[in-house]
Protein backbone atom coordinates (compact mmCIF):
# COMPACT_ATOMS: atom_id res chain seq x y z
CA UNK A 1 0.00 0.00 0.00
CA UNK A 2 1.22 3.69 -0.97
CA UNK A 3 2.03 5.33 2.59
CA UNK A 4 1.25 8.52 1.34
CA UNK A 5 -2.41 7.76 0.02
CA UNK A 6 -4.37 11.01 1.65
CA UNK A 7 -8.05 10.61 2.96
CA UNK A 8 -10.02 13.81 3.40
CA UNK A 9 -12.25 13.17 6.12
CA UNK A 10 -15.23 15.80 6.40
CA UNK A 11 -17.06 14.99 9.53
CA UNK A 12 -18.16 17.45 11.99
CA UNK A 13 -18.28 15.19 15.33
CA UNK A 14 -14.62 14.98 17.06
CA UNK A 15 -14.95 11.59 18.55
CA UNK A 16 -16.15 10.57 15.05
CA UNK A 17 -13.43 12.10 12.83
CA UNK A 18 -10.66 10.89 15.47
CA UNK A 19 -11.57 7.47 15.68
CA UNK A 20 -11.80 6.68 11.77
CA UNK A 21 -8.66 8.97 11.21
CA UNK A 22 -7.36 6.36 13.73
CA UNK A 23 -8.57 3.32 12.04
CA UNK A 24 -7.29 4.71 8.34
CA UNK A 25 -3.62 5.59 10.22
CA UNK A 26 -3.15 1.81 11.34
CA UNK A 27 -4.01 0.32 7.83
CA UNK A 28 -1.19 3.00 6.31
CA UNK A 29 -3.27 5.67 4.72
CA UNK A 30 -2.52 9.30 5.95
CA UNK A 31 -5.52 11.94 6.99
CA UNK A 32 -6.98 14.97 7.11
CA UNK A 33 -9.67 15.51 9.13
CA UNK A 34 -12.02 19.15 9.25
CA UNK A 35 -15.87 19.25 10.77
CA UNK A 36 -17.33 22.13 8.06
CA UNK A 37 -18.14 21.49 5.00
CA UNK A 38 -16.26 25.02 3.48
CA UNK A 39 -13.00 23.69 4.98
CA UNK A 40 -13.42 20.54 3.34
CA UNK A 41 -14.26 21.98 -0.02
CA UNK A 42 -11.43 24.25 0.60
CA UNK A 43 -8.64 21.28 1.84
CA UNK A 44 -10.34 19.19 -1.36
CA UNK A 45 -9.02 21.68 -3.61
CA UNK A 46 -5.26 22.96 -1.62
CA UNK A 47 -4.39 18.95 -0.89
CA UNK A 48 -5.77 16.70 -3.52
CA UNK A 49 -6.50 13.60 -1.31
CA UNK A 50 -7.03 10.15 -3.12
CA UNK A 51 -10.45 9.87 -1.56
CA UNK A 52 -13.17 11.84 0.90
CA UNK A 53 -15.12 10.37 3.49
CA UNK A 54 -17.99 12.67 3.98
CA UNK A 55 -20.71 12.92 6.98
CA UNK A 56 -23.85 14.66 5.37
CA UNK A 57 -24.85 16.61 8.45
CA UNK A 58 -22.27 19.11 8.64
CA UNK A 59 -22.76 22.78 10.71
CA UNK A 60 -22.72 25.27 8.05
CA UNK A 61 -24.17 22.83 4.86
CA UNK A 62 -25.93 19.90 3.93
CA UNK A 63 -23.37 17.12 2.90
CA UNK A 64 -25.12 16.84 -0.49
CA UNK A 65 -24.23 20.91 -1.09
CA UNK A 66 -20.80 19.89 -1.03
CA UNK A 67 -20.77 16.60 -3.25
CA UNK A 68 -22.56 19.06 -5.70
CA UNK A 69 -19.77 21.54 -5.70
CA UNK A 70 -16.86 19.36 -5.72
CA UNK A 71 -18.69 17.27 -8.47
CA UNK A 72 -18.35 21.11 -10.47
CA UNK A 73 -14.38 20.37 -10.75
CA UNK A 74 -13.10 16.53 -9.36
CA UNK A 75 -14.08 13.23 -9.66
CA UNK A 76 -12.60 12.38 -6.44
CA UNK A 77 -14.15 9.23 -4.83
CA UNK A 78 -16.76 10.07 -2.36
CA UNK A 79 -17.88 8.01 0.17
CA UNK A 80 -20.98 9.04 2.75
CA UNK A 81 -21.01 8.23 5.97
CA UNK A 82 -23.92 9.27 7.51
CA UNK A 83 -26.85 8.09 10.44
CA UNK A 84 -29.22 8.58 7.73
CA UNK A 85 -30.46 5.30 6.77
CA UNK A 86 -33.41 6.15 4.47
CA UNK A 87 -33.40 4.53 1.44
CA UNK A 88 -34.02 8.26 -0.12
CA UNK A 89 -31.37 10.00 1.82
CA UNK A 90 -29.00 7.47 0.05
CA UNK A 91 -30.47 7.46 -3.31
CA UNK A 92 -30.36 11.29 -3.11
CA UNK A 93 -26.15 11.64 -2.12
CA UNK A 94 -25.63 8.72 -5.15
CA UNK A 95 -27.25 10.94 -7.89
CA UNK A 96 -26.02 13.89 -6.42
CA UNK A 97 -22.35 12.60 -7.34
CA UNK A 98 -21.20 10.27 -4.51
CA UNK A 99 -19.57 6.88 -5.33
CA UNK A 100 -20.90 5.17 -2.14
CA UNK A 101 -22.47 5.41 1.07
CA UNK A 102 -21.83 3.55 4.59
CA UNK A 103 -24.76 4.47 7.25
CA UNK A 104 -23.10 4.31 10.83
CA UNK A 105 -22.33 2.55 12.58
CA UNK A 106 -20.37 0.20 10.26
CA UNK A 107 -17.17 -1.96 10.80
CA UNK A 108 -13.14 -1.56 9.80
CA UNK A 109 -14.11 -4.10 7.82
CA UNK A 110 -16.45 -2.65 5.97
CA UNK A 111 -14.34 0.79 5.80
CA UNK A 112 -11.57 -0.36 4.64
CA UNK A 113 -13.14 -2.42 2.02
CA UNK A 114 -15.22 -0.02 0.33
CA UNK A 115 -12.23 2.66 0.33
CA UNK A 116 -9.80 0.22 -1.58
CA UNK A 117 -13.02 -0.61 -4.27
CA UNK A 118 -13.04 2.97 -4.16
CA UNK A 119 -9.37 3.83 -4.83
CA UNK A 120 -9.23 0.55 -7.63
CA UNK A 121 -11.80 1.95 -9.89
CA UNK A 122 -10.29 5.56 -9.87
CA UNK A 123 -6.83 3.76 -11.18
CA UNK A 124 -8.67 1.21 -13.37
CA UNK A 125 -11.66 3.04 -15.25
CA UNK A 126 -10.00 5.67 -16.77
CA UNK A 127 -8.04 3.34 -19.61
CA UNK A 128 -9.92 -0.20 -18.74
CA UNK A 129 -10.26 -1.92 -21.62
CA UNK A 130 -11.41 -5.80 -20.37
CA UNK A 131 -13.21 -6.28 -17.01
CA UNK A 132 -12.46 -8.91 -14.64
CA UNK A 133 -14.78 -10.36 -11.93
CA UNK A 134 -14.19 -14.07 -11.39
CA UNK A 135 -14.96 -15.89 -14.10
CA UNK A 136 -16.39 -12.92 -15.46
CA UNK A 137 -14.49 -11.24 -18.72
CA UNK A 138 -16.41 -7.82 -20.63
CA UNK A 139 -14.02 -6.66 -23.34
CA UNK A 140 -15.13 -2.94 -24.52
CA UNK A 141 -13.33 -2.72 -27.45
CA UNK A 142 -14.86 -5.88 -29.05
CA UNK A 143 -18.57 -5.82 -27.02
CA UNK A 144 -17.63 -9.38 -26.00
CA UNK A 145 -19.16 -10.91 -22.46
CA UNK A 146 -17.79 -14.24 -21.78
CA UNK A 147 -18.33 -16.42 -18.53
CA UNK A 148 -15.30 -18.31 -18.26
CA UNK A 149 -15.08 -19.19 -22.09
CA UNK A 150 -18.52 -19.67 -22.81
CA UNK A 151 -19.58 -16.37 -25.04
CA UNK A 152 -22.66 -14.61 -23.56
CA UNK A 153 -24.78 -13.47 -26.11
CA UNK A 154 -26.87 -10.05 -24.53
CA UNK A 155 -28.72 -7.93 -26.45
CA UNK A 156 -28.05 -4.11 -27.30
CA UNK A 157 -29.89 -3.08 -24.03
CA UNK A 158 -28.28 -5.73 -21.37
CA UNK A 159 -24.97 -5.31 -23.19
CA UNK A 160 -25.11 -1.25 -22.37
CA UNK A 161 -26.39 -2.19 -18.80
CA UNK A 162 -23.94 -4.76 -18.34
CA UNK A 163 -20.62 -2.28 -19.12
CA UNK A 164 -22.02 0.39 -17.77
CA UNK A 165 -22.32 -1.19 -14.23
CA UNK A 166 -18.62 -3.03 -15.12
CA UNK A 167 -16.99 0.29 -15.57
CA UNK A 168 -18.44 1.62 -12.10
CA UNK A 169 -17.58 -1.60 -10.68
CA UNK A 170 -17.98 -1.28 -6.74
CA UNK A 171 -19.94 1.30 -6.76
CA UNK A 172 -23.96 1.93 -6.32
CA UNK A 173 -25.59 3.01 -9.88
CA UNK A 174 -29.26 4.16 -8.71
CA UNK A 175 -31.93 3.04 -10.78
CA UNK A 176 -32.78 6.69 -12.03
CA UNK A 177 -29.26 6.90 -13.46
CA UNK A 178 -28.83 3.52 -15.02
CA UNK A 179 -32.48 4.65 -16.75
CA UNK A 180 -30.85 8.14 -17.77
CA UNK A 181 -27.74 6.76 -19.22
CA UNK A 182 -29.22 3.90 -20.94
CA UNK A 183 -32.76 5.09 -22.30
CA UNK A 184 -31.66 9.00 -22.12
CA UNK A 185 -32.38 12.09 -19.82
CA UNK A 186 -36.12 12.09 -20.73
CA UNK A 187 -36.81 8.63 -19.90
CA UNK A 188 -39.33 7.39 -17.94
CA UNK A 189 -37.68 6.74 -14.04
CA UNK A 190 -39.98 3.87 -13.52
CA UNK A 191 -37.61 1.14 -13.29
CA UNK A 192 -40.09 -1.89 -14.33
CA UNK A 193 -38.02 -2.33 -17.99
CA UNK A 194 -35.09 -2.00 -16.29
CA UNK A 195 -35.61 -4.85 -13.60
CA UNK A 196 -36.95 -7.19 -16.36
CA UNK A 197 -33.66 -6.34 -18.15
CA UNK A 198 -32.11 -7.16 -15.28
CA UNK A 199 -33.73 -10.63 -14.74
CA UNK A 200 -32.70 -11.26 -18.36
CA UNK A 201 -29.11 -10.92 -17.25
CA UNK A 202 -28.63 -12.31 -14.62
CA UNK A 203 -30.32 -15.52 -16.02
CA UNK A 204 -27.16 -15.48 -18.87
CA UNK A 205 -24.41 -14.41 -16.29
CA UNK A 206 -25.01 -15.99 -13.08
CA UNK A 207 -24.85 -20.04 -12.30
CA UNK A 208 -27.87 -19.35 -9.63
CA UNK A 209 -29.59 -16.13 -10.74
CA UNK A 210 -31.45 -16.27 -7.07
CA UNK A 211 -27.98 -16.26 -5.97
CA UNK A 212 -26.20 -13.68 -8.15
CA UNK A 213 -22.11 -13.22 -7.82
CA UNK A 214 -21.52 -10.67 -10.44
CA UNK A 215 -24.76 -7.64 -9.88
CA UNK A 216 -25.96 -6.82 -6.50
CA UNK A 217 -28.95 -5.30 -5.76
CA UNK A 218 -28.88 -2.29 -3.44
CA UNK A 219 -32.82 -2.50 -2.62
CA UNK A 220 -34.62 0.20 -3.25
CA UNK A 221 -31.13 1.90 -4.82
CA UNK A 222 -29.62 0.31 -7.43
CA UNK A 223 -27.44 -2.02 -8.61
CA UNK A 224 -23.58 -2.58 -7.92
CA UNK A 225 -21.15 -4.54 -10.29
CA UNK A 226 -18.85 -6.87 -8.06
CA UNK A 227 -15.44 -5.57 -8.09
CA UNK A 228 -12.42 -7.39 -9.47
CA UNK A 229 -11.48 -7.85 -5.77
CA UNK A 230 -14.75 -8.64 -4.27
CA UNK A 231 -14.93 -7.95 -1.14
CA UNK A 232 -17.96 -7.80 1.32
CA UNK A 233 -20.59 -5.63 1.04
CA UNK A 234 -24.45 -4.96 2.16
CA UNK A 235 -25.65 -5.11 -0.89
CA UNK A 236 -28.24 -7.57 -1.18
CA UNK A 237 -29.95 -9.61 -3.90
CA UNK A 238 -33.05 -9.61 -5.74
Amino acid sequence: MNQKTLILIIEDEQSIANSISSILNSHGYKTMTCGTGKEGLTMAASHCPAAILLDLGLPDMDGNTVITTLRQWSDIPIIVISARIQEEDKVDALDYGADDYITKPFTTGELMARIRTALRHTIHAGNMKVFRSGELSIDFERHQVKVGEEDIHLTQIEYKIVALLAKNAGKVMTYDRIIKEIWGPYADNNNRILRVNMVNIRRKLEKNPAEPQYIYTEIGVGYRMSDEEPENTDGQKE
